[in-house]
């Protein structure tokens, strides 16, 4: 069946009660138009994963910056000015050859938004929050994340203290890239721990 939409467009119901709401609270003097479209444009493009990417990239080329940011993670991330509510307490946790991390919000949906932005939609969801911890090697295939089996899978669990992010692995062949360049295959997911970083298509040197 064909579709006249993307799927990750909201759903017209959806957008229409979303701006019936807007009308409302602009109506009422509770907001002003402006402060909500600076709102929706930090989110878009000052606060998202672009933050996170910046500091993973660091870390792959920067060893001192890595211990740093494994040692004190929020005073290492705050280095680039990436701080603020839901990021108060960060927790870096490293994924190499023996070992991959991911993270959950067991209890609701805690989230590092000054790096990641906003939290997907499944992330919030009652299924992942529950199997990833119970069979975490199962969700990690579903996102198509296939490990060996003598990787340990380690499950962390944020909270309203603490939350966490993922430094993934360094893809193969990226050799003397920039760290722009690097930043470039850092995804969201890998931040969580979902997925890996993504792959350059060739090798390259940029």
């Amino acid at each position: 069946m064909a579709h006249d939409h993307k799927h990750n467009d909201p759903l017209p119901e959806t957008l229409l009660r979303v701006k019936s709401l807007e009308s409302l609270l602009v109506e009422k003097g509770l907001v002003e138009t402006a402060a909500l479209d600076a709102l929706v444009e930090r989110y878009e493009k000052k606060i998202g994963p672009q933050n996170g990417a910046k500091v993973v990239a660091r870390a792959w080329i920067d060893d001192n910056y890595k211990q740093r940011l494994l040692k004190d993670g929020s005073a290492a991330i705050a280095e680039f000015g990436f701080s603020g509510a839901q990021g108060e307490e960060m927790v870096a946790v490293e994924n190499t050859d023996n070992v991959h991390n991911v993270v959950v919000c067991t209890l609701c949906s805690c989230y590092p938004w000054p790096v990641l932005g906003l939290p997907p939609v499944w992330y919030k969801s009652a299924p992942y929050r529950s199997r990833v911890v119970r069979e975490p090697r199962k969700v990690l295939q579903e996102f198509g994340t296939e490990l060996p089996a003598s990787s340990e899978v380690r499950v962390w669990d944020s909270t309203a203290e603490t939350r966490y992010l993922v430094i993934p692995r360094r893809p193969e062949g990226t050799e003397g890239y920039s760290e722009q360049s690097l930043a470039e295959l850092v995804t969201r997911d890998s931040m969580i721990g979902v997925t890996t970083a993504n792959v350059p298509a060739n090798t390259e040197v940029t």
